[in-house]
């Protein structure tokens, strides 16, 4: 089993304090611990769909791609935990529920667009944009 986000944050916590000069030429334990939350299915795909303006759940789900309803609870359970959105309970008839970036979430805007460049550059056989699972995109070896 891999080590999760939150096991990396505690990790973090702990280099921190201790000698940070005997981990010189290491990756920074915050470094890791942000890696492992942006690697987790469907993270960046939320925080993308997210970057023009709040969403409420569902629009949410149709902009992020193919992910199921139980597994986008999850993600965006997580993003919130960390500070990365904002859930916003509206008082209407029926409650409606709205999802916001955060400073946090916003700051990751250029990490995107850098993305977004990268694959137009390097991806040489591009996914099918939402929709069902395709096997994964491979980088080009030609123009590196």
């Amino acid at each position: 089993m891999s080590i999760t986000w939150y096991a990396a944050l505690r990790y973090t916590d702990l280099a921190v304090e201790s000698d940070q000069d005997s981990r010189e030429g290491c990756p920074s334990p915050r470094f890791i611990a942000a890696i492992l939350l942006l690697q987790e299915k469907w993270n960046l795909l939320i925080v993308q769909s997210l970057l023009a303006h709040p969403l409420g759940f569902n629009e949410m789900a149709r902009r992020a791609g193919p992910v199921n309803a139980t597994t986008l609870a999850q993600r965006v359970g997580q993003l919130e935990r960390v500070g990365v959105l904002a859930k916003t309970v509206h008082s209407t008839m029926p409650p409606r529920t709205s999802y916001a970036l955060t400073e946090a979430g916003l700051a990751l805007a250029p990490v995107l667009n850098a993305i977004a460049s990268w694959a137009e550059r390097f991806v040489t056989e591009p996914a099918t944009a939402c929709e069902g699972e395709q096997e994964p995109a491979t980088p080009s070896n030609s123009s590196v």
